[in-house]
């Protein structure tokens, strides 16, 4: 039997940078290319119509990989993304030639289809909307924000009111809270990209802590939205790192 691929001191840091984000792929710099690995390589195969490769010290133990060279990275990275893919990029931190130890690696950006700041990526013609919905007891809260132009708008309304504002802005992301996933899919259905994340977000006391620190102010009057507590915990998950 071969031995584990991922047992190497280089696919273990891999994993661990992975684990930062497991639902991003993760574009892992090695030398002169930016290599994927595993399931984040068929992935990237598919959308970039790259080589798919198998590295194995035995065959029952083999590692897929799909790279390209890093100078490409301003071609590849925007198909990734207008796949609706969220891709981390792992570089190397530190001078190969100047170390004889494994090569220090971090996350250096995190890239996803409703936060896109680069030219390559984005379309001149419209905004590129990232959306938080918020589903509260009696209404909905959502919030939309372009970080390329700082437009931050958000609002409160029935089922029926959130939904025309999603059609009219159509978001290239919306985050929802991950107990939510069935209720938005059910009420919105599955044509937009949704990205989930933890209940604790989209709570009042973390939103409202969140929007004061983000504005620098005591308390939010001056926006005219603090008796609306839907839109602020979705205004509050939107700016959430």
């Amino acid at each position: 039997m071969g031995k584990d691929p991922l047992n190497t001191p280089m696919m273990k840091q891999f994993v661990e940078m992975k684990a930062k984000h497991p639902d991003a792929i993760l574009l892992f710099r090695v030398g002169d290319f930016y290599e994927t690995y595993l399931q984040d390589a068929i992935t990237a195969s598919e959308i970039l119509g790259i080589t798919l490769t198998r590295r194995s010290n035995g065959a029952a133990a083999a590692t897929e990989m799909a790279g390209f060279p890093h100078h490409a990275l301003d071609t590849y990275l925007p198909k990734l993304v207008r796949a609706g893919k969220r891709v981390a990029i792992c570089d190397q931190l530190e001078d190969p030639k100047l170390t004889k130890k494994l090569v220090k690696r971090g996350i250096t950006e995190l890239v996803t289809p409703g936060v896109v700041v680069g030219g390559t990526m984005l379309d001149r013609k419209e905004n590129n909307w990232l959306a938080a919905v918020h589903f509260g007891k009696k209404s909905l809260g959502v919030s939309f924000l372009d970080i390329s132009t700082g437009e931050f708008l958000t609002a409160e309304g029935n089922e029926e009111y959130v939904d025309k504002l999603l059609v009219n802005f159509s978001p290239k992301e919306v985050l929802i809270e991950r107990s939510n996933r069935q209720r938005f899919a059910a009420t919105f259905s599955s044509r937009y990209l949704t990205f989930e994340m933890e209940d604790w977000v989209f709570t009042i006391e973390s939103a409202n802590d969140r929007l004061l620190k983000h504005f620098e102010t005591q308390n939010l009057k001056g926006f005219g939205i603090t008796s609306m507590d839907n839109a602020i915990i979705a205004s509050g998950a939107i700016l959430h790192p």
